[in-house]
């Protein structure tokens, strides 16, 4: 009799000791959470973060800390995701290049994008806009490649960066439309911005951000968006892909927490992030910037990243590039 009760006593001990672990997750949050953006205030995906921040606090009374940790091409801040603590007050708004450009860029990289993250939801994508100045011969994407191909390797693409999703895309469209071009890579989209401006270069792929109001002011043109879609923002300017079938190249964002965090708290934040892109003010912001809302399952994220991870690791490859 000794035996079974006090085997009964260590039963209930032990599921005791289970309840604090599911009622922390239940209870989640009970303080500020911290959302790490690895950009600069201000930058397409710091815009977004805050957005997305903002609507989830309104919508849940959840407070959160928008923290930038810039540098590394935004690997740096997806590192200080990587190796936080997996209890859910570390959250991570990567997106598509330290998620699936980087690892395959960067000869080492300070955390494994597939391994040491775990993918909340895909929250939002956004195109880059091919522009070129508003007096530049090349009035539409096809002058722009005839042009490329008459003079092969003298055609200047001004990059904001080596390795971002604008470069990317530049390398994809020269591959598929046949032309050699001579890349021109700045630190950051503004000197960038400038010197296309100036004549230095003939082109570039920049934000709908960095790009729209010098679309709308008559400095830029712009010749082709690389989402599936037309942007709603830009409603006359054509997609690549309706001039080459299938292509697309999305920045998109999306929200990650170490590895290794409870199921229980994803599910939960996955719920609140689906709630609020579903809102009516949150898609109207969204567009007017640029960006799609995307949402979906934890489990959906994961498949995307991982394919977006293997589909730009091969263009990295096969365009042979490597970080400045």
């Amino acid at each position: 009799m000794f035996f079974i009760t006090r085997r009964a006593l260590l039963v209930c001990a032990a599921a005791a000791a289970c309840l604090p672990a599911f009622a922390a997750d239940t209870a989640w949050p009970d303080k500020p959470v911290r959302l790490i953006v690895p950009y600069t205030p201000g930058g397409a995906t710091d815009i977004v973060a805050r957005l997305v921040a903002q609507k989830l606090a309104d919508d849940t009374k959840w407070t959160f800390i928008v923290d930038n940790r810039a540098g590394g091409n935004g690997n740096i801040g997806m590192d200080v995701v990587a190796k936080a603590k997996p209890d859910g007050y570390t959250v991570g708004l990567g997106q598509t290049a330290n998620l699936a450009i980087n690892p395959t860029l960067f000869s080492k990289m300070p955390y494994d994008a597939l391994k040491d993250l775990m993918p909340v939801s895909v929250v939002a994508s956004q195109p880059v806009v091919l522009v070129v100045r508003a007096d530049a011969p090349f009035k539409t994407l096809a002058e722009l490649v005839a042009a490329a191909k008459a003079k092969p390797g003298e055609i200047r693409q001004a990059l904001a960066g080596t390795g971002t999703l604008g470069h990317m895309a530049g390398e994809v469209l020269a591959k598929r439309a046949g032309f050699k071009v001579l890349n021109v890579p700045y630190k950051g989209a503004a000197p960038a911005i400038t010197d296309l401006l100036g004549g230095q270069t003939d082109y570039m792929f920049a934000t709908p951000q960095g790009a729209l109001s010098m679309v709308k002011g008559g400095r830029l043109r712009a010749l082709a968006v690389t989402s599936a879609k037309r942007l709603p923002v830009m409603p006359d300017v054509p997609t690549v892909a309706e001039s080459y079938k299938g292509f697309e190249a999305v920045d998109w964002k999306a929200l990650v927490v170490p590895a290794g965090t409870s199921a229980d708290i994803v599910k939960k934040l996955n719920a609140a992030v689906d709630k609020a892109l579903a809102k009516p003010a949150t898609i109207s912001q969204l567009l007017a910037e640029g960006s799609t809302p995307v949402g979906g399952t934890p489990e959906q994220a994961a498949q995307y990243i991982k394919a977006e991870h293997a589909r730009w690791g091969a263009a990295v490859r096969e365009a042979g590039v490597r970080p400045e």
